[in-house]
């Protein structure tokens, strides 16, 4: 990988995506043989910058960059000097001044990954930027899909659920489908962007149309932090006309998998039957997320450590 930056999978090439799954691979398989002592960052510091709360991810993070040797440091924006009026670029240059290889930023407004790359010369992750994407995320989905399918061309993923607010689902979008799988998404009409389909989404008029056929049913978080407005009825509306069920799963292709970006909210997006049954793949995508951003953080700066 010759970029600086992972930013988005909008940015990043189909290749560029390959590669990265391609390491996951086998950095998840040292991890199932207990393997948690590296040396690929031995020498590097990575510090993850949160503007917003999170476990898995920021956990995720800190966990692949010590499995492989760096210096961790987390800065909790409430508890940091964020809270005294500085800036992310004045944050961005104390760390650049600080000699920090990584940042690893989570951040309620989009485009302040992009902002702080353009700011620092250590590498930038984006970890979650508002409404706009969250590519390691993805990775880790299209990861465990891999690793399932052996590929990722001519699967049929259907996503349903809160689309418009999840950024999880667009770097899904733009990460699968160039890697040839055809994506498709329902949502209630208030929780669909306009021009969804445009970027490459099918677009379907039922859960049934969705999930016929697919090899994978994702389903996403309400994201009731982050809506303003009354966007449905209520949680158990939701769960009936729009949450997945063993009913639905009848119409996907046998074996399907069932995959979720958590935390889930049980019995509403999907029902505990199905979190709990032989073909969620919810707790081994928690593993593939190691596995991937310890490939994501190894590739960015290999080219410096050989």
């Amino acid at each position: 990988m010759k970029r600086k930056d992972i930013l988005g999978l909008y940015d990043l090439e189909a290749e560029e995506i390959a590669e990265i799954l391609s390491v996951g691979l086998n950095m998840k398989k040292l991890l199932r043989q207990n393997i948690k002592k590296l040396p690929h960052l031995a020498g590097k510091s990575v510090t993850t910058l949160f503007y917003e709360n999170s476990t898995r991810t920021r956990c995720s993070f800190e966990l692949a960059a010590k499995y492989m040797g760096a210096h961790v440091v987390a800065v909790e924006a409430d508890r940091s000097s964020v809270q005294k009026g500085e800036t992310l670029v004045d944050t961005g240059k104390t760390l650049d001044a600080m000699k920090c290889d990584v940042i690893v930023i989570r951040h309620p407004a989009g485009g302040a990954p992009k902002l702080l790359s353009k700011t620092v010369s250590a590498h930038v992750v984006n970890a979650g930027d508002g409404m706009n994407e969250h590519p390691s995320q993805a990775l880790l989905d299209m990861l465990t899909m891999q690793e399932n399918f052996g590929r990722i061309a001519g699967l049929k993923v259907a996503i349903l659920g809160d689309v418009s607010h999840s950024r999880v689902a667009k770097s899904n979008l733009y990460g699968l489908s160039k890697l040839g799988a055809e994506v498709r998404m329902y949502a209630p009409r208030t929780l669909l962007p306009s021009g969804i389909g445009r970027m490459g989404a099918k677009i379907c008029s039922s859960r049934e149309e969705a999930v016929d056929g697919a090899d994978v049913v994702m389903g996403l978080r309400i994201q009731l932090e982050r809506q303003h407005a009354g966007n449905f009825p209520s949680l158990g509306e939701y769960a009936a006309y729009y949450g997945v069920n063993e009913g639905l799963m009848r119409y996907a292709k046998a074996g399907a998998l069932v995959m979720h970006p958590g935390p889930v909210n049980r019995g509403v997006e999907l029902t505990s039957a199905l979190i709990d049954g032989d073909t969620s793949r919810i707790e081994a995508q928690v593993l593939s997320g190691i596995a991937v951003r310890m490939a994501m953080l190894f590739l960015l700066t290999k080219e410096e450590i050989a």
